[in-house]
């Protein structure tokens, strides 16, 4: 449970603001997209493989 204290005389949307930034850390939304649909974990490894290699080839060329 995330707990956000409020400062006396501190603006609501303020409180909001750091409430929202407390959850986004927590990634509780981006498990629940990951949870949605299931996925193999060789489907997962091949995804990340594929992201490493296209990283890599954007670095390459951004040196040249």
């Amino acid at each position: 449970m995330i707990i956000v204290p409020i400062k006396e005389g501190e603006n609501i949307e303020r409180a909001l603001k750091r409430f929202k930034r407390k959850f986004e850390k927590t990634g509780a939304i981006r498990e629940l997209r990951a949870r949605k649909n299931f996925e193999k974990p060789s489907v997962t490894r091949r995804m990340q493989k594929e992201k490493a290699i296209y990283v890599k080839h954007l670095q390459l060329m951004d040196e040249q």
